[in-house]
């Protein structure tokens, strides 16, 4: 009986979560513009002054607010500075990282034929928040692509000890199958991950994209929120 009301507790959790997630995914009447480059720097987590020194956006990019961030942090045992908010998926990522410089991987998105995305994130809710990323099909999708979803948490300039602004990854979902690109117009996944711990809820928000079997991004979108509060 006791396990059957912790499976039955667990259910009504996830199925909050994502209740939440579907509201704010119908919510916004507002998109953020599509970006033409995801940037993604990857920092060890023993580099603490790597973190204070990284540049805001990519210098040799014209228009910077067409490029999406993303930062990782990478284990480097749990004594280092940064250990609390690093994620294993960040080292498999980055591959070889040095631990004296943040690693940066810069994705040029396809502007035709690739696929379009919406994502989306619910409030906090019970420990939990729901993650939902929408695919739609506009054009031949590479063989084997998958799909992601983060939770990032968006630090302010000036805070946690960083002097630009941040889309920190403390949650990762995927990869995410498109098979069902092969019959069908588009292709929706949700997911309800745990709070990462230390986090602060009002900061969170989700970036979703879409990668190659090799691992090059073509497409990618962050949700709105933010974005719309700000017109």
């Amino acid at each position: 009986m006791g396990s059957t009301w912790v499976h039955c507790g667990i259910r009504a959790v996830l199925l909050g979560a994502l209740a939440f997630t579907g509201a704010a995914f119908a919510a916004p009447s507002c998109k953020p513009p599509a970006p033409t480059a995801l940037l993604e720097r990857f920092t060890s987590a023993d580099c603490e002054h790597c973190w204070k020194a990284a540049s805001a956006q990519d210098p040799k990019d014209p228009a910077r607010q067409r490029v999406l961030v993303l930062d990782w942090i990478a284990p480097a045992g749990d004594a280092a500075p940064m250990a609390a908010a690093a994620m294993s998926e960040a080292a498999t990522r980055a591959g070889a990282l040095s631990p004296n410089e943040t690693l940066r991987r810069r994705s040029a998105l396809a502007p035709r034929g690739a696929p379009q995305l919406r994502v989306a994130d619910g409030p906090a809710w019970n420990g939990y928040i729901g993650l939902q990323i929408s695919v739609q099909k506009t054009g031949p999708l590479p063989p084997d692509a998958v799909a992601y979803v983060a939770l990032v948490e968006r630090v302010p300039a000036g805070s946690e000890g960083s002097p630009v602004a941040r889309q920190l990854v403390r949650v990762l979902a995927g990869p995410l199958t498109l098979e069902e690109l092969a019959s069908q117009p588009s292709v929706l996944h949700l997911r309800a991950v745990r709070l990462p711990e230390g986090s602060r809820p009002e900061r969170l928000a989700s970036v979703g994209w879409v990668e190659t079997a090799a691992g090059t991004v073509i497409s990618a979108a962050q949700s709105p929120a933010g974005d719309c509060a700000t017109r």
